[in-house]
């Protein structure tokens, strides 16, 4: 009760302002910005996997598309200006979506004294701790898809990763790079860590802006969290294993 006396007199006694930089640090806000983060960047993923089904269409289908995103708004913007708005606002959406799960894992590390927190206890779960296997792994699985996209982004963008020989062409290098099988192999794992964490996040994300408020309701996220995990991976799986296995390029 002492605590809580403590907590109401502070912010009784904080300025107008002060409050308002509270509120945007607060742990609510704070999901609110990895929700609205996750879905940016999900939404990212779905347009980014469409651009890669353009393998199928050959090489000239494909470079055309790739090329298309640096005349995208002209001339009302320069050239390349849309595709750095996209990746200026996506790096917005990355930096802000990993700050916000640091800070919420060390807030609720310091809460628990290094413990970590005993979530979603229910009758199936006596002790607290997460069941599902995508929620397991969340904070490693993002860790994992840094690494990667520092890693995809080297080979099939900067140009400076070339295994199966540098191309000028983006249709050549994702061709010459998946048809060496490790390669697709890394790029395999990356996808599998990707869909669990599109299921767990997905889930998360419309949890936490308020659709979960009935049993109909977590039932209709949960398929619609499976289903756009499912189609995410699998889409972008399907191209370097066409690849790979001779269907492609």
């Amino acid at each position: 009760m002492g605590v809580y006396h403590a907590r109401v007199t502070t912010t009784l006694s904080q300025t107008p302002a002060q409050r308002r930089v509270a509120a945007w640090h607060s742990t609510v806000m704070l999901k609110a910005f990895m929700a609205v983060s996750g879905l940016v960047m999900m939404l990212f993923l779905l347009v980014h996997m469409y651009g890669n089904l353009h393998v199928y269409a050959g090489q000239a289908a494909f470079d055309d598309y790739s090329h298309h995103f640096r005349t995208l708004g002209e001339p009302f913007l320069p050239y390349s200006g849309a595709l750095w708005l996209i990746r200026v606002t996506l790096l917005a959406a990355v930096v802000i979506h990993a700050y916000s799960a640091v800070t919420l894992w060390l807030r609720a590390r310091g809460a628990t004294g290094g413990r970590g927190g005993w979530r979603y206890q229910s009758s199936k779960a006596r002790g607290g701790s997460q069941r599902t296997y995508a929620s397991f792994t969340m904070r490693w699985g993002g860790v994992t898809l840094a690494l990667f996209i520092i890693f995809h982004l080297l080979h099939l963008t900067t140009n400076t990763i070339s295994p199966g020989g540098a191309s000028s062409s983006p249709y050549l290098r994702v061709v010459n790079g998946f048809q060496i099988w490790w390669v697709t192999v890394v790029y395999m794992l990356a996808l599998i860590a990707l869909g669990f964490h599109i299921r767990h996040g997905f889930w998360s994300a419309f949890a936490t802006l308020g659709a979960n408020s009935s049993v109909r309701r977590r039932q209709h996220l949960n398929v619609a969290a499976t289903t756009i995990a499912l189609v995410i991976t699998l889409g972008f799986l399907a191209p370097p294993f066409s690849i790979l296995f001779g269907w492609v390029g």
